[in-house]
């Protein structure tokens, strides 16, 4: 597929952001936020997963941490984790409880520390990322979705690897109905890890 102009791209991504900005400001949101943790409380009731990867929101993400604290106190047994980014861009997932002590990466994210004993690496059942932006397409009569986001490669790297050691992992994209991008304005490359799910405000896609 054609890519775009790393300068178009990297213009794409900040009017996306803003929007976000100003999205996330508007009087709409909480009804569109209530929306998409009830699709998540949804799905995983039906997909009944021992171990999710959450996200620490920046810059505007979807908070999900309320939804998903409140799953695994009603499901024992279950854990939630975080992602910690290594020097070589990729991630390592860590079991996250509430409270724990976070730490800023160098990207200004809170990750969990890798030298805390009392918190083990983990591989997810399911990874929840959020996209600064994202696509559908059609192959072979299948949808496949497409995340766009900040530009530094970590989850392709690390999805493309686990998904070679847990086959059965589930990525479940993260954003909104207005985030959508058409062929005209981003496609997603080679290298670009497809997600299992895209959850919005208006449906879980599959």
């Amino acid at each position: 597929m054609p890519g775009m102009h790393g300068n178009s791209l990297k213009t794409l991504r900040q009017d996306l952001l803003t929007q976000r900005t100003h999205f996330a400001a508007d009087a709409s949101y909480a009804e569109s936020l209530k929306n998409l943790t009830a699709g998540l409380s949804q799905f995983l009731g039906k997909q009944n997963p021992s171990s999710i990867a959450l996200y620490v929101p920046i810059q505007n993400e979807p908070d999900l941490r309320p939804t998903l604290l409140s799953w695994v106190s009603d499901n024992k047994g279950c854990q939630l984790a975080l992602p910690f980014a290594r020097p070589d861009k990729h991630l390592e997932f860590y079991v996250w409880e509430e409270g724990d002590a976070l730490i800023p990466s160098k990207h200004n994210v809170p990750e969990p520390d890798p030298k805390n004993i009392q918190r083990s690496q983990c591989i997810p059942d399911c990874i929840l990322i959020p996209c600064v932006g994202w696509s559908q397409s059609k192959v072979s009569g299948k949808n496949h979705y497409w995340r766009l986001g900040y530009g530094g490669g970590y989850f392709d790297r690390t999805l493309a690897q686990l998904r070679k050691a847990k086959p059965s992992l589930l990525c479940i994209g993260i954003g909104f109905d207005w985030q959508q991008l058409d062929d005209a304005k981003w496609q997603a490359q080679t290298h670009d890890e497809p997600l299992d799910f895209m959850l919005t405000e208006s449906a879980l896609r599959s």
